[in-house]
Formats: C-alpha cells, sequence, structure tokens
C-alpha cells in the first residue's frame, strides 16, 4: 500500500492528532504574544492582514479513550 502524505495543514493535524490519542497523548499549545498573518485570498499576490493577541492563548486536548488494537 502507498503512503498516503496529507497536502493541507487540517490533514496533517487531524493524522497527527490520531496518531498521537491512539497512544493516550495529551496535545497542549501555548502562545503569548501571538503576530498571526491572515492572508486576503492564495496565491503569491495576497495581502495579508497581522492580528495580534496580547497575553496567553492555551489550546488542550485530552483523549483518554481506550486505544485500538
Amino acid at each position: 500500500m502507498a503512503d498516503k502524505h496529507p497536502n493541507n495543514w487540517p490533514d496533517l493535524l487531524i493524522g497527527l492528532y490520531d496518531n498521537l490519542t491512539r497512544r493516550r497523548a495529551e496535545i497542549a499549545y501555548q502562545f503569548e504574544d501571538m503576530h498571526i498573518k491572515i492572508p486576503s485570498g492564495t496565491g503569491p499576490a495576497a495581502e495579508h492582514a497581522e492580528w495580534v493577541l496580547q497575553g496567553t492563548l492555551t489550546i488542550r486536548t485530552r483523549d483518554m479513550g481506550s486505544s485500538p488494537n
């Protein structure tokens, strides 16, 4: 069977989450004073707006279900 590689960020993150939670892992991210550049569209001509989050944004996921065999 050919190895299937994700071709976009959502698919990559879904695969990562699935693999880690099968191992009963917790995923935690913490960002402080985060700067995000939001594109107006796709392609090299897209302009970007900058969003700045002051303080802390914490994202945690936990899946403690049984792992499949």
